[in-house]
Parts: C-alpha cells; structure tokens; sequence
C-alpha cells in the first residue's frame, strides 16, 4: 500500500492544495506517519475512533482542519473539487476518511500545514518525529518503529522507479 500512497493518493491529495505543499519531506513525512499511524494497512482503529490510514479523530484532526484559520478555505475547496458538500460537518467528514484515501491524505497534509515549523530535512528523523507528535498527539507513541518507518517512507520518495 506504501506504492499505491506514494504513485496515486499523493498526487492526487497534491492536486487539491497549492504547488507549495508538495514537496519530498512533505511526501516523506505522510507515508512516515501513515505507516506510524496505520502501517499503511488499517482504515479504522480498531477499537477506536480514528479512520483512515493517517488514523484521524473526529473531534481532533478532522474538527481541527476545517476549523483552523489556515485550513478551512483548502479543506472546503478540495473537498468541493471531489464533489462533496463544502458544508458537511466534522463527522461526516470523518466517515469519509476511512474509504477516502485521497481525502485523508489532504486532511493529513493540511494538518501538518498547521504546525509553524518548517517540514524536517531527510536526515532530521527527530524532527520529523517532533512534528508528528505535534500534530497527531498520540496517545501511545511508540518511538522505537519511528526510524524504520522514516527510513521507508524515505526510501518510498526517492524511489524513481515507480514514476
């Protein structure tokens, strides 16, 4: 599924959002917490209330996203350009995060979006792992799988042999 994330969903997620946020540590730090989150295998947190393979809540990352000063306009207009109501509430958009991989991939990069640092360089893993804890504020992070998930979602971005 890290491919498929990579080839298809990105670019499309990209798509929706302005040229500026995309970019590989963009790219590198979605899969790194797709695969942290999910292992890019799990479309619901089970048991839990987090969908989708960045593992969304509803009353966190999904309510937080269109609500925030800097992502409201992007989260509504993208949603828009996929044909769904710009004026559904935070549930209903949560519900969609777990069979639409396109939109919980905008909904992953707007909420990184909102974090006030720059997005970390390849070697920067503690950063990475800094702006994830920030943003998605899990409630179990586990730290030891972040290196290894760094380090293929990495290998994922720089591989050009499935572009």
């Amino acid at each position: 599924m890290l491919h498929t994330l990579k080839q298809f969903i990105l670019p499309a997620a990209y798509d929706l959002l302005p040229p500026r946020m995309d970019s590989p540590e963009a790219s590198a730090l979605l899969l790194a917490i797709a695969l942290q989150e999910s292992q890019c295998r799990y479309r619901r947190q089970m048991p839990g209330p987090a969908r989708g393979f960045w593992q969304f809540e509803a009353a966190g990352g999904t309510k937080g996203v269109l609500t925030h000063r800097l992502t409201k306009t992007l989260a509504k207009a993208s949603l828009g350009a996929l044909c769904y109501s710009s004026t559904l509430d935070y549930k209903a958009v949560h519900a969609l995060l777990e069979h639409n991989d396109v939109v919980a991939c905008v909904f992953a990069r707007l909420l990184i979006f909102t974090l006030p640092n720059e997005l970390p360089a390849r070697e920067d893993v503690e950063g990475a792992w800094s702006q994830y804890l920030a943003a998605w504020r899990p409630g179990k992070p586990h730290q030891a799988t972040w290196p290894e998930n760094h380090r293929r979602a990495w290998a994922a971005v720089e591989d050009d042999n499935d572009t």
